[in-house]
């Protein structure tokens, strides 16, 4: 299948701008599944709660999902694209995986970095993966990928492609996300954005680019540049993400020994 991620720069708060920036990327392209970036709609730097409450939504019925329905039902292609979520007075950093039939699920992020944790509760779906016709979706979105627990857990539940929504800062991720593809035989789609927000004075954040998609080997197949908006797309098959083997003896899950891993929980004594 074509698979596709649009890196861009969205301006903070202007949601109908960035609406538009994404129809006029993929007006002319036909893929099965694309992915946009974290927070691609608002921008990312919040410097309030009033802030956050103004450009939060419901995902059902709110702004963002209605225009992702309307788009993924245009082109046919399942969508996976972050948001700030509403959810009566609870604020979320999630994400929605669309598809032509209508919306499908949401990811609510899981662990939050630097100051989205003073606006964002921490998510509470846990991962999930969803069967599409397509393949089986899951999703992380940015800091997710620091943890490999969060792939690992997408692995265990059947996943042959994360989308990863992202606004990375650290520099980090995309040579990383090789190694969370190898380890747990899974493609991989992350879609960053660019430019520079300083909405803080003495705080600026630059986002790193570099959106990415990578195989279940670790083969980075596409990768962006650091401050280029672009739309890139590459074939995908996520029927090869089902193969498990390293060698005749060895499988990447099969050979886990979770009885001797001990506990998962953090149970250091501060």
């Amino acid at each position: 299948m074509r698979a596709a991620f649009y890196q861009f720069n969205p301006s903070f708060g202007k949601k109908e701008e960035n609406v538009k920036k994404v129809l006029s990327a993929v007006k002319d392209i036909k893929v099965e599944l694309l992915v946009l970036p974290e927070f691609f709609a608002t921008g990312y730097q919040f410097v309030s709660a009033d802030e956050v409450a103004e450009l939060s939504e419901p995902v059902s019925g709110g702004y963002t999902t209605e225009f992702l329905l309307d788009l993924s039902r245009k082109k046919g292609s399942y969508i996976v694209a972050g948001l700030a979520e509403k959810d009566g007075s609870i604020f979320y950093n999630s994400a929605v995986l669309i598809g032509p039939e209508g919306f499908i699920g949401v990811y609510r992020k899981t662990h939050l970095y630097s100051e989205e944790n003073l606006y964002f509760t921490p998510g509470d779906t846990g991962f999930q993966v969803w069967e599409t016709s397509i393949g089986r979706i899951g999703i992380m979105i940015c800091f997710d990928w620091f943890f490999p627990e969060a792939m690992r857990s997408l692995a265990l539940l059947g996943a042959e492609v994360v989308a990863h929504p992202a606004n990375l800062v650290m520099p980090s991720c995309p040579d990383a996300m090789p190694l969370r593809c190898l380890e747990n035989r899974v493609y991989a789609v992350t879609a960053n954005r660019i430019g520079i927000e300083e909405r803080k004075q003495g705080h600026p954040l630059t986002f790193i680019g570099q959106s990415e998609v990578v195989t279940p080997r670790g083969k980075i197949l596409i990768r962006a540049p650091r401050d280029e908006e672009v739309l890139m797309v590459t074939e995908i098959d996520p029927a090869t993400a089902r193969d498990k083997a390293l060698n005749t003896f060895n499988d990447v899950l099969k050979d886990r020994r979770p009885e001797h891993y001990g506990s998962l929980h953090d149970e250091r004594k501060m």
